[in-house]
């Protein structure tokens, strides 16, 4: 029986193990942390029974995935739920930009813009499937969808403030221009405004549900398919080498699946990496970072747009313009004094999250590639901006730094969340240009991280993408 080893045990980790395993591979997933997950876990941080996401928290690229629909993770327990309003973006004057998974809904908030929302966005609805199944692969495949994906591709090579451009008031223009700031950069340069038309695309078709009981969930789920292929994952393993592998697992496995950042390729395999591979991942490059803090309050938070007190993702971060400066001063190193905010209230549709009269709130501000400050003050500042009094419901609060982001995943360099800058280069061709990018030209060893295609979110196609590169070769 063929062995195979995946160091890392995020989404894309115990995805590509379960890949495996289902050819007959004999798997083992080895964890540096002492619970499985990478940014799939859930905890405890403020009080007692109250339940934080410690990273990734909505999932529309997890609801999206192929190889997850694929696997009836429902079957292990994973359920998903989704908010009355997928997406609130408030602003000064107290309106919002709402999305929801009812196209209609949404464009009848737009007024004027309504109808130019809609012939943006209809035809990523209308043929998301199809997309998906193409945006999922690296760039150099060959397209089973070439119309698709070619009217996809000439929207998506646009700079994210040319396409907010098209819209004629504020709530359209901040909507679009707060859901394109996930790509963590700047937002007026070729292609940083594909991750916004996506991610848009996906409110409308699938919606941005919540794991019930926590994003671990999804992990449990996992690992619970994974065993039932007879694949076991071991925590509190540090992996720093490949000769470490043999020790560990007894021999050398046939298969290794590195979920990490280039950096950790650069640690584990060293040497052994071609030239050309290795001066390509020691130029890699990483994006902004995470400051995250969870909120232990009492009741609600009291949002001066009623719209936003039925939203379970808000973008809070000003007009379409403020958005624009703020990333663009973030990728040069500069913080904002009010920085671009994400929050969540999954509480809204999971209560299981709560605790009697306090509910869990979650949040993290875009800052610095390794910002050492505290941004705490300046998220709170944020929110108090939109929901006056929201500061008097406090009752605790756990803050992660940007370095405290890589202390608690080494794959966030930085306090890098994406695993990369989402440069022009790297969105298209990340961790390097290849013609394979899973491959690292050491035998049976692969990348299978959010470096790799298709980059950040929980959808595990990255890991099931590598997988399928070992299978072929393995035969």
């Amino acid at each position: 029986m063929s062995t195979a080893v995946v160091v890392g045990s995020g989404p894309n980790g115990l995805a590509g193990a379960i890949r495996l395993a289902q050819e007959g591979l004999d798997v083992t997933v080895l964890e540096a942390h002492d619970r499985p997950g990478g940014g799939t876990r859930t905890s405890e941080l403020t009080l007692p029974g109250l339940l934080h996401d410690d990273c990734a928290a909505f999932h529309p690229t997890g609801v999206a995935s192929p190889y997850f629909a694929s696997l009836g993770l429902e079957r292990h327990g994973l359920r998903w739920l989704w908010p009355e309003i997928d997406l609130a973006h408030p602003l000064d004057d107290g309106r919002a930009g709402i999305a929801t998974r009812d196209m209609n809904a949404t464009v009848a908030t737009l007024g004027r813009d309504g109808a130019r929302w809609r012939r943006i966005f209809d035809p990523i609805v209308r043929n998301f499937d199809d997309l998906i199944g193409e945006v999922f692969q690296p760039v150099a495949h060959v397209p089973r969808h070439p119309l698709t994906l070619s009217r996809f591709g000439v929207k998506a090579l646009l700079p994210a403030t040319w396409t907010a451009r098209r819209f004629s008031d504020d709530p359209a223009k901040a909507l679009f221009m707060g859901v394109a700031a996930h790509a963590f950069g700047r937002l007026d340069t070729p292609l940083s405004g594909s991750v916004g038309l996506m991610l848009t695309g996906s409110a409308h078709a699938v919606g941005w549900p919540v794991a019930e009981g926590g994003t671990e969930a999804i992990t449990r789920a996992l690992i619970a398919e994974l065993q039932e292929h007879g694949g076991k994952v071991r925590t509190g393993v540090r992996v720093t080498s490949l000769d470490q592998l043999r020790e560990l697992t007894g021999a050398a496995p046939d298969v290794v699946l590195l979920d990490t950042a280039p950096a950790g390729v650069l640690d584990i395999v060293g040497d052994r990496l071609p030239r050309r591979v290795h001066r390509a991942l020691s130029r890699y490059t990483y994006g902004p970072a995470a400051f995250k803090v969870d909120f232990a309050i009492e009741g609600d938070i009291p949002w001066i747009n009623e719209d936003c007190r039925r939203a379970g993702t808000l973008h809070l971060g000003g007009t379409a313009e403020q958005i624009r400066a703020i990333e663009a001063g973030t990728v040069r190193g500069e913080m904002a004094e009010q920085p671009f905010v994400l929050l969540g209230q999954q509480y809204l549709i999971d209560p299981s999250r709560s605790s009697g009269g306090a509910n869990p709130v979650y949040a993290y501000a875009h800052v610095p590639h390794g910002w050492t400050g505290d941004a705490t003050e300046a998220i709170t500042g944020q929110i108090e901006r939109f929901a006056p009094g929201f500061r008097d419901l406090i009752l605790a609060t756990s803050t992660r730094s940007a370095p405290e982001m890589e202390v608690y995943n080494a794959n966030y360099v930085g306090g890098d969340i994406s695993a990369g800058a989402n440069t022009a280069l790297q969105i298209a061709f990340r961790p390097r240009p290849a013609l394979n990018p899973y491959a690292l030209g050491v035998d049976g060893v692969y990348l299978c991280s959010s470096a790799t295609p298709p980059g950040g979110g929980v959808h595990g196609m990255g890991g099931f993408n590598a997988a399928e590169t070992a299978l072929r070769r393995l035969r």
